[in-house]
């Protein structure tokens, strides 16, 4: 019988070591698809090749019950859910790579496949967007990219890269008046008033189908204008608002995300701009994803001839949303 030389102290570190990034990478893995599932993101963006290559190696089903209890059996999946179309796909796509990799199967997988299998989808449905601290921004948005005549029913990539923006320059809103133009849902919005302390927080939006919806988002994540920061959802008609509206809300910063998409929309937008840092020094924040160069240029174009400069907001910061980085996002800063 050979005898196994015991290990040194060093080896034994060494391998409590690798233990421990281990667990550390399985943990960062569930995270992932916590943070996916509940934003609704792409199956297809989900880490399934490291799912399989545990499934592969332990024969068992344990971690799959842990992204069950980090998704569909999470509190927030009871308090807000994916629409039920949603929650099907990705819990046959979790059952599919189980059965591939012949391990037991697991009740409480079936069984919650079992709860949304004859549930019918409303034309709304709750994402939820985990914030740094461990709380979600949970909004009810659309299912439909274009609903009620609109694209502002839902949440744009450009929200997500300003948020992130924010989160890592809360200065920039600390202790300020912050008025959002084309406010949306409010993921942009809501994210800076859980997480940059603003004094005072004005959305706005023109739509009355996207106003009853921001209203309802700002309520469901339990912000106010009786306390701290100081919240409300304004009805803004770019092409309307007046200097004595403009005074009123007196912004130190003023922001936008994805507002970048019709030429005609676009000349409203400048001139409300140009309207703003004629009468103060607020500083003006606008986020686009350039889906048509003509358009964008156009925008800079219109920004030059009313006497607006700006200039390019660099450097990545850290990924706290899931959203298409491949995109082409740009934020700029204008000034006079």
């Amino acid at each position: 019988m050979v005898r196994r030389r015991p290990e040194s102290r060093g080896e034994e570190k060494r391998r409590e070591e690798k233990e421990r990034k281990k667990e550390r990478r399985m943990m960062d893995i569930l995270k992932d698809f916590q943070r996916l599932f509940f934003s609704m993101s792409r199956l297809t963006s989900f880490p399934w090749t490291v799912l399989e290559e545990n499934l592969q190696s332990n024969r068992s089903s344990e971690f799959i019950s842990e992204i069950l209890k980090q998704t569909c059996l999470h509190r927030l999946c009871r308090e807000f859910p994916p629409s039920a179309r949603y929650r099907r796909r990705f819990l046959s796509e979790l059952i599919r790579r189980q059965e591939a990799a012949a391990c037991d199967p697991l009740d409480e997988l079936y069984d919650a496949l079992a709860e949304v299998i004859g549930a019918e989808d409303a034309g709304d449905c709750y994402k939820s967007y985990l914030l740094p601290c461990g709380e979600a921004v949970s909004l009810s948005e659309s299912v439909a990219l274009i609903s009620e005549g609109t694209t502002g029913l839902v949440t744009w990539d450009a929200a997500l890269h300003l948020a992130e923006w924010a989160l890592d320059h809360r200065h920039t809103f600390t202790g300020r008046t912050v008025l959002e133009l084309g406010s949306g849902v409010g993921l942009t919005g809501i994210t800076i008033c859980r997480s940059c302390s603003p004094s005072r927080f004005v959305f706005s939006d023109c739509h009355p189908g996207v106003l009853h919806k921001l209203r309802a988002n700002v309520r469901l994540n339990g912000l106010d204008e009786r306390q701290a920061p100081a919240v409300s959802v304004e009805h803004l008609d770019w092409t309307a608002a007046t200097e004595e509206k403009l005074r009123e809300i007196g912004p130190d910063v003023v922001i936008a995300a994805d507002v970048v998409y019709d030429p005609d929309v676009v000349v409203s937008l400048v001139t409300l701009l140009s309207k703003i840092l004629r009468r103060s020094t607020p500083e003006v924040l606008v986020c686009s994803t350039v889906r048509n160069p003509e358009t964008y240029g156009g925008f800079k174009l219109q920004l030059e001839n009313a006497g607006l400069r700006h200039h390019v907001i660099t450097g990545a910061g850290a990924h706290v949303f899931p959203y298409n980085r491949l995109s082409t996002i740009e934020l700029i800063r204008l000034h006079t």
